[in-house]
């Protein structure tokens, strides 16, 4: 019989436990928030203090650091990496295998392609200006 979430260790070996989300079956903090209508593909890790916005789509074999944020729409390709506090914008598209340093943005709407990497602190424009607000996250006021 498999169960429905697994215990990790973390850096400073305090214990976290990651549950199966509904859609997908990645593997998300319960200290993360992830919206229902989110999609976390299997072998994805979703960190405590992130969040993955309504219909966001994470690609398999992906992993979404602490404080990471990913906005509503957005989609990861397979195996992206969001280092901690790393903002991906409304309706954004990440390729295969992209890694977006800590603190950097992806602005709404952006394109990403396969295997880049975004250094910590960039910022790449998307079709409106990024903005690290709830709304323009897609978050209810």
């Amino acid at each position: 019989m498999s169960t429905n979430y697994v215990d990790i260790e973390d850096s400073a070996g305090v214990l976290r436990r990651y549950r199966h989300h509904a859609n997908g079956r990645g593997f998300v903090s319960a200290e993360a928030t992830v919206h229902r209508t989110a999609y976390i593909a299997r072998g994805s890790y979703v960190d405590p203090g992130a969040e993955v916005h309504a219909e966001a789509q994470i690609g398999p074999d992906s992993w979404i650091e602490p404080g990471a944020i990913v906005g509503a729409e957005a989609r990861l390709g397979a195996r992206a990496h969001l280092a901690p506090h790393a903002v991906v914008g409304v309706r954004a598209r990440l390729g295969n295998r992209v890694t977006v340093g800590k603190g950097a943005r992806i602005g709404e709407g952006a394109r990403v392609g396969d295997d880049e990497t975004i250094p910590a602190g960039a910022t790449i424009p998307g079709t409106r200006p990024v903005a690290p607000s709830r709304a323009h996250l897609g978050l209810a006021a």
